[in-house]
Parts: structure tokens; C-alpha cells; sequence
């Protein structure tokens, strides 16, 4: 065969496989069967290697494996991954349709929501980027706003297409979830039982460990599957969720053939009770079902919290529950110094691991429980994943037992512990001493969300605590690279790159600084809240407690917590040697150049449905140029930006009180 030919050839093979991957995956409906098409496959790879110059990175062939990932790329998400909140009841349930309605302007029942069903597959989150057609890109969740880029082993998975087919957008993402069917994992553990090798815990996890080979000839051999679930790009066409996954359907994805439409709550409890029961029917692993608003105009004014959509929520199938020993209790310091009970349990499988401890929480739970050593206990995965005591087996209880005794002092410094009224935990005071919590400030302080210099992992912190070099965070702005030579697994690139990410923190904004110190109580919101009010760390160390009060999402714990803090001689020299150091502890121009006064002291309301902006960037606007955002309308309202569909009891009492209602284009010339 000449050269010519064998290009016509392979392009003949290539397109035939696709055909038939697209009928199997995509359609369920396979015309030829799995020993005519393994016979087809290996005539493409016999030209393939004869004739290289033809090799396609898109080519079917490529689903065998064969190439070596050493490292597997970082790479950034261009639609950070959340997470979705969690429900448990039929209660919960209701609750999110009502709050789905109420934020919509819906607020009578005979609005009904349109939404969209699916099973929650119990795998490895994946986000697959396609240009022109073709997969260029395959991306882990990671941490939801970074993750492992897994291109190489994602081609090995045959129901991810390669090359689509029909009226695709010629750049896109589609994100699901990668999974080890039920046959395939009890194979492979069969086949480890025999060779005297240890079995794999569970579907879930096997499916995450195999993404990460080295090795995509392994990958291939473990036969992953996927469905798709999520399109997201610039502009695309769709105007609801569900016609969305259908176009992807057609373009050769595999998506649940179990999805459904429902109109209203009501529906969608049904799916949950069919699928509760009818779970463990499927060749897969799903712990529960997911719930999204279809109308996707109306997902982007519901907008987002700092987690998670509003227009979607995970409804966790109830969790599979266990009877084992409580062999003992020890307790974890935390970086904040609370303390966690621990219950160290005789281990027994639960939902496809093997269960060695489980939170006990605080003082409260043990006493409310009664919690022994020797104790049979029930244990539960909370939403299936954190195991947790439940209950004591009192039939079972040996008349010698001794009633727990909480702790009294840290277990890990001696220091007297307290317990603030109103708080659950207990807490070890010894804050800039207590080895955990000096660690755990540190790895804080370093996290992505607050000043991310990623080049210093949790390990790194561990060994410099160790070694002398830190005892708290403002030492981070002292080290030298001389200093970090000596130490094991430390050469001179990485001595290097960990300079280089403390020296680059220092450009950090203030809110994220603020949060970062560590304060107690202070999360990531807070922190912005409080930094954009007072715009600098002078005006907040001279601020009053009533002053403190003021600020939005600031109360008396979070006001006391500050006053603590700065009060404390050790932390203010910290503060003082991380301003020497040259963090940003005040507003920047730049962003004080992007706020404004326009709508100080002023009281708004935000109700409806919105065509130029979503409720949150409204929101955003109201803080940035002084305005207070509230959910209810009272005398104190200064006006309602409205929508279109007004919630009609929020529209009669503004009418009722003379509260003025402003449309969106009112308002957005206000804001110039």
C-alpha cells in the first residue's frame, strides 16, 4: 500500500470508528459488535504504525494508551468548579424551592419552578475543553479553581468523544463526571485478590486514582467511563439546561438517559423517591440527585453564593449505617485552638471504606450521646462521605463502663483550655504557642483564598516550624534562601521559588491580608466587608465597638473576636513586623477609585427578575458605592430595584409603606 492509500485508508478507519463509538455511547443503539469493532481498531493501528505521518492526536487509536505522564500540569479553571449545598430531607427540599421562588418573585405556590433532575454519579469531577470539534483539554476538579490537567488519560476513555459531530460551538467546556462502572471494579478487585494484592476501597475512589497513572496504557485497561452533564461557554445558543444536554447528546457526548423534567417540587420529590429505591439497580455508583432551575436566565439572577449556586442543590440519598466499638477518644487542636473530639472505632466498612474514626464534635455531643469507651456505637457518613457517631447500642453497654470525661487541658501544650459562653468548642488560649495552631495559622495564612503563595505546601511550613526558622507568620517575610539550603528536599529551585512566592504575597489586597492573619470568627466575606468599610488598618485599630457593630455581617462575637485580637500584644507585633515587611494593609487607590458614595445610608431591596445584570452584580454595585442590601421591605427601606415578575406581596407592601420602586435602567443611571 502506498503512502496515498494509506492515508485514504486511515482517514476511512478513523471516521468509521468514530460513527460506531457515537452509535454505542451517545445513541445506546451499536451496529456491529465489540469483536468486529476490536477488529477495525486494529487495523488503524497497523497503518497508524506503518505509516506515522497519520497519526492523528484525535484518532481513535489513541484510546489504547501507551504515553507517560511524569507530572501533571496545574492549570487554572477559566468557570472556578463550586460545589453544590447539600440536602438530606424532604424538608430541605421544599426549603429550596421556596427560597428559588422567593428569589425569582415567585412567592405563591401556584408559580411553579421548571427544573432539571439528575443522578449524582459517585466519581471523579471533570471538565473537558473542545475547540473546533476537537478535545484539546481535560481538567480535574482540583480545589474548583485549579486542577490536573489529564488530557492523556481522558482520551483512554471511550465515551469521551475525540472528534464531534454536528453544529457544535467551535470553543466550549462540557464538565461531568468520570466513573468506574460496578462490573469493572469488581473485576479488577477479583483479579487483586488473586494475585495476593490488597482490593480498592470503592468505585469513587478507584475511578480519582486512576485518572492520576502515569501510565495511559493502565488507564485504558481500567475502562472508565463518563457521563456529561454541564456545556458552558461565551454565547452559546441554549435558553434552558436540559436543551443543552441534549445538543451535547447529539454532538456525541453520553449523557443520563435518566434525566427528567419536572415542573414544580412536587415532581421533583417523586424522581427522588423512584431513584432512592431504584438505585441500586444501576451498573454505577450514585449517591443522590441533583436539582437545577432549567430556565438558565433565570439561574444567572439567582446568581451564586461564595460556594455554591442557588439554582441548584445536591439531595444525598440517607447515609448507610454501621454498629462497631469506640476503642478510645483522642483530641485534635485545631488552627484556631478548638479543640475536636475524635472516636477511634475498630474498624469496619461503610459505604465502601473501611472506617477507623469519626468526629465526635464537642463536649455537648459526647454528653448528649453518652459516649464510652468499649461502647458499641452506630456510625454514619454524613452525606456519605464524613463518618459520625450516631447513637450508643445501650443493649450492649458493659457494666463497668466509665462515663467520659472531657479533657481539661490541651493535649498537645498543657495549657488550661476554655469555653466561651455561647460556643459549642472548647479551645486551647495558647494561640502564638501551641504547636497546631502555630502550624495551622501558618498554613492558613498561605492558602489560596487568603495570601496563596503555593510554593509553600503544608509540609514545607512543618519542617521550617521544626527546624527554628518560623514561629509565626510575620517570620515567613524573614527567611533567606542560605537559610532553606540545609534543610532535607530543599534545592536550590525550590529554595528559590519559595522566596519568590512569600516576596510576591506582598502585593496581596487588604481584605484577603485581613483574612489571612487568622482572626477568630473573621471568614473570607467578613474580611471583605470589613475592609472595604474601613479601608485601612489604622481606622480599624482605632475603631469602636459600636463602630464595629456597623459594618455589615459584623456582630458582637465577630466585634469581640476583633478587639481580642488587635488587644493582644503578641499579635499586634506580628501586625507590625507584616507592615514593615510591606503587606497591603489599606484599600488601594485603584479600588477606592472603583467605589463611590452615590448611595450612602441608602437602604435597598432588590425583588424580581433582571435582563441587564444578575441580583448579585446589583448587589455588588449597592456595596461598592455605599448602599446597604436588605431582603425584606420595611419604613427603612430607601427604594426597591425591581424586575420584571416582582414578588406581588413584596410590590403591595412597598405600595402600602410609599417605599418608591426603581427599574434597573432607573438605577443604573444613577450609577452613571
Amino acid at each position: 500500500m502506498n503512502a496515498t492509500d494509506a492515508q485514504h485508508k486511515i482517514q476511512e478507519l478513523s471516521a468509521e470508528l468514530n460513527r460506531h463509538n457515537y452509535n454505542y455511547y451517545a445513541l445506546d443503539t451499536p451496529t456491529i459488535s465489540d469483536f468486529e469493532f476490536d477488529k477495525l481498531l486494529e487495523e488503524l493501528i497497523a497503518l497508524e504504525k506503518q505509516f506515522p505521518e497519520f497519526l492523528s492526536p484525535d484518532s481513535p487509536s489513541q484510546r489504547v494508551g501507551g504515553q507517560v505522564t511524569k507530572t501533571f500540569n496545574t492549570v487554572r479553571h477559566q468557570y472556578p468548579m463550586l460545589s453544590l449545598s447539600n440536602s438530606y430531607s424532604v424538608e430541605d427540599m421544599i426549603d429550596f424551592d421556596r427560597k428559588v421562588r422567593e428569589g425569582l418573585g415567585h412567592t405563591t405556590d401556584g408559580q411553579q419552578i421548571e427544573y432539571v433532575c439528575e443522578l449524582k454519579f459517585d466519581g471523579l469531577s471533570i471538565s473537558l475543553i473542545y475547540e473546533e470539534g476537537k478535545l484539546v483539554q481535560a481538567i480535574t476538579r482540583g480545589d474548583g479553581v485549579q486542577g490536573d490537567e489529564v488530557t492523556t488519560n481522558a482520551k483512554t476513555i471511550k465515551s469521551v468523544p475525540l472528534k464531534l459531530h454536528g453544529n457544535f460551538p467551535s470553543r466550549f467546556e462540557i464538565r461531568g463526571e468520570v466513573y468506574m462502572p460496578r462490573p469493572v471494579f469488581d473485576a479488577i478487585n477479583r483479579e487483586r485478590e488473586e494475585i495476593g494484592e490488597t482490593p480498592m476501597a470503592n468505585p469513587r475512589n478507584a475511578a480519582s486514582g486512576t485518572m492520576k497513572m502515569q501510565d495511559s496504557a493502565q488507564v485504558a485497561r481500567r475502562k472508565l467511563d463518563c457521563f456529561l452533564y454541564n456545556v458552558l461557554g461565551e454565547n452559546l445558543p441554549f435558553k434552558t439546561h436540559f436543551e443543552s444536554i441534549q445538543a451535547a447528546k447529539s454532538w456525541g457526548f453520553r449523557v443520563s438517559e435518566e434525566a427528567r423534567l419536572c415542573t414544580g417540587i412536587d415532581e421533583v420529590l417523586a424522581f427522588i423517591e423512584h431513584w432512592d429505591k431504584k438505585r441500586f439497580d444501576l451498573p454505577y455508583d450514585t449517591d443522590g440527585i441533583v436539582i437545577k432551575v432549567n430556565d438558565i436566565r433565570l439561574q444567572k439572577n439567582l446568581g451564586f453564593t461564595a460556594k455554591s449556586p442557588r439554582w441548584a442543590i445536591a439531595y444525598k440519598f440517607k447515609a448507610e449505617q454501621v454498629s462497631t466499638e469506640l476503642q478510645s477518644i483522642s483530641y485534635q487542636v485545631g488552627r484556631t485552638g478548638a479543640i475536636t473530639p475524635v472516636a477511634n472505632l475498630k474498624p469496619v466498612p461503610l459505604g465502601g471504606t473501611t472506617v477507623k474514626r469519626a468526629s465526635l464534635h464537642n463536649a455537648d455531643i459526647i454528653e448528649k450521646l453518652d459516649v464510652r469507651i468499649g461502647d458499641q456505637v452506630f456510625v454514619e457518613k454524613g452525606g456519605e462521605i464524613i463518618p459520625k457517631i450516631i447513637g450508643v447500642d445501650m443493649a450492649q453497654r458493659k457494666a463497668d463502663s466509665v462515663k467520659t470525661e472531657y479533657i481539661h487541658n490541651c493535649p498537645e501544650c498543657g495549657t488550661a483550655l476554655e469555653r466561651n459562653p455561647g460556643e459549642a468548642n472548647h479551645f486551647c488560649p495558647n494561640e502564638n504557642a501551641c504547636p497546631p495552631q502555630v502550624i495551622g495559622r501558618i498554613e492558613h495564612f498561605v492558602s489560596r483564598r487568603a495570601m496563596n503563595i503555593d510554593s509553600l505546601g503544608g509540609e514545607t511550613i512543618v519542617q521550617l516550624f521544626n527546624a527554628g526558622l518560623i514561629h509565626n507568620i510575620a517570620d515567613l517575610y524573614d527567611l533567606k534562601k542560605e537559610q532553606l539550603l540545609p534543610l532535607e528536599r530543599m534545592a536550590e529551585k525550590s529554595a528559590q521559588n519559595l522566596i519568590a512566592g512569600i516576596d510576591a504575597s506582598r502585593q496581596v489586597p487588604f481584605e484577603r491580608v485581613l483574612y489571612a492573619i487568622g482572626i477568630r470568627h473573621v471568614g473570607e466575606t467578613t474580611a471583605k466587608k470589613i475592609a472595604k468599610k474601613v479601608k485601612s488598618l489604622d481606622v480599624l485599630l482605632n475603631a469602636t465597638k459600636e463602630e464595629l457593630l456597623a459594618i455589615d455581617e459584623v456582630g458582637e462575637i465577630i466585634a469581640v473576636s476583633l478587639h481580642h485580637y488587635f488587644s493582644n500584644p503578641q499579635n499586634k507585633a506580628i501586625i507590625n513586623r507584616l507592615v514593615a515587611a510591606g503587606l497591603q494593609f489599606s484599600v488601594s487607590e485603584e479600588q477606592q477609585q472603583s467605589t463611590s458614595d452615590k448611595l450612602k445610608d441608602l437602604t435597598i431591596v432588590i425583588s424580581g427578575v433582571f435582563a441587564l445584570h444578575s441580583r448579585d452584580q446589583y448587589k455588588e454595585m449597592i456595596e461598592l458605592n455605599g448602599g446597604k442590601n436588605s431582603g425584606s421591605i420595611s419604613k427603612k427601606t430607601s427604594f426597591v430595584l425591581a424586575g420584571d415578575n416582582m414578588g406581588p406581596e413584596k410590590l403591595k407592601k412597598a405600595e402600602s409603606l410609599g417605599v418608591k420602586i426603581i427599574s434597573e435602567d432607573d438605577f443604573l443611571k444613577m450609577l452613571n
